[in-house]
């Protein structure tokens, strides 16, 4: 069949389970309500959705995805995430203008984290030069969710860390209050530790971060 909301629906709502959209919503401080399917059967009913049935055309995936994070239940923000990602290596640095859109949209740390470093750092990867230029302006943003996303944008990278928008990134948020900077700052330097251990010890006993970034940059550091 050709894809639809409608569709999506249709995979969706049989599915739906009063008795764990309740507890699902509490553990997201309930900023949204859901369907209450869990991410494994979630996943199973997406990946039947797209064996079974037309993907959109990349000129309409935009769309697409953007009418699935206009419904309320948080699974299908989910499901327009992983739509999206399907198609993540067409994507350029021209659509992270709409990445933007979806990070400062219904925004949590569920759909920013699925976000910024599988989609957001991929573009970002293949065009390093327009794409960090991008990155350094979402790290200046008055909106939390787009500064977390810029720092959060190279946690997969490893060897391919640019060290220095990386540092000069947690730098600039390194005084800030919020939780979710404090515990991306941690997050992004606990996994490039895994790379260069040294470098991210030197760094951390180098700058002043909050007490939660260093405890979590080190962590797993003997």
């Amino acid at each position: 069949m050709i894809w639809s909301i409608e569709l999506v629906k249709s995979y969706m709502e049989p599915h739906r389970k009063e008795e764990n959209a309740l507890p699902m919503a509490a553990y997201m401080k309930n900023h949204f309500p859901f369907l209450g399917i869990k991410t494994p059967e979630r996943r199973m009913l997406f990946r039947a959705l797209i064996k079974e049935n037309e993907l959109p055309k990349v000129e309409s995936i935009q769309e697409e995805v953007w009418a699935l994070f206009q419904l309320e239940e948080r699974e299908y923000h989910y499901v327009a995430i992983e739509l999206l990602a399907k198609y993540q290596k067409q994507l350029t640095v021209e659509d992270l203008p709409f990445c933007l859109k979806l990070i400062e949209t219904n925004s949590w740390w569920d759909s920013v984290d699925a976000i910024a470093p599988k989609i957001v750092g991929d573009i970002v990867k293949r065009n390093r030069v327009e794409g960090e230029a991008v990155m350094i302006e979402w790290a200046r943003s008055s909106n939390m969710w787009t500064n977390r996303a810029s720092i959060l944008h190279q946690l997969k990278y490893k060897e391919e860390t640019n060290e220095e928008l990386l540092f000069a990134t947690i730098k600039r948020h390194a005084g800030s209050k919020e939780f979710f900077i404090q515990k991306a700052i941690g997050w992004v330097l606990r996994e490039y530790a895994k790379t260069n251990s040294e470098v991210v010890r030197a760094f951390v006993e180098s700058t002043q971060l909050a007490p939660l970034s260093k405890r979590e940059a080190l962590k797993h550091m003997k």
